[in-house]
């Protein structure tokens, strides 16, 4: 396989860019960016997404069994950059954004779009980074989009030209 082919094809996959946040039992949170969702059954409404396996957010949504996916705006380029790395609560806040608590005690950004609440179904461990398979329990909707619902949402190309994922 060409390695430099396989890098380009593979980035021809678009991406979107949510926030992932968890909370294990013992208090400890997760907030990451993540590039990889999707809606994987309408009844029950499911989704997958993809989760970096040496990461704390991974090792938090595994124990939590629970996590929930924030959904940023176009507008939001500087809060999707704050969650590249894992960060660390602190009082109702992470990294200066706004927590608020979900219907399932989940963490959600309170300034996002919108969040699925969900609980995790099945994980398949393979490669570096594990499918999560959750159903979803809860959603807010915080602000109505104008136009397509799938126009409004932050992009990876939305982050410039040298910005990727894949390959």
């Amino acid at each position: 396989m060409n390695i430099d082919d396989k890098k380009v094809v593979l980035r021809m996959i678009p991406y979107g860019l949510y926030v992932l946040t968890a909370k294990a039992k013992d208090g400890r949170m997760a907030a990451s960016s993540i590039s990889w969702v999707t809606q994987a059954s309408f009844e029950p409404p499911m989704i997958a997404l993809a989760v970096k396996v040496e990461s704390e957010t991974y090792t938090i949504c595994k124990e939590a069994g629970e996590l929930a996916v924030n959904f940023l705006s176009k507008d939001q380029k500087d809060v999707a950059s704050k969650f590249f790395k894992h960060q660390e609560p602190v009082g109702d806040s992470i990294d200066g954004e706004p927590l608020q608590q979900g219907a399932l005690g989940i963490p959600l950004l309170a300034n996002s779009s919108a969040s699925l609440e969900c609980k995790v179904i099945e994980i398949i461990e393979k490669g570096d980074h594990h499918i999560f398979l959750a159903e979803i329990i809860n959603v807010e909707l915080r602000n109505q989009p104008e136009g397509r619902p799938d126009d409004s949402s932050l992009k990876v190309k939305d982050l410039g030209d040298k910005m990727f994922y894949g390959g």
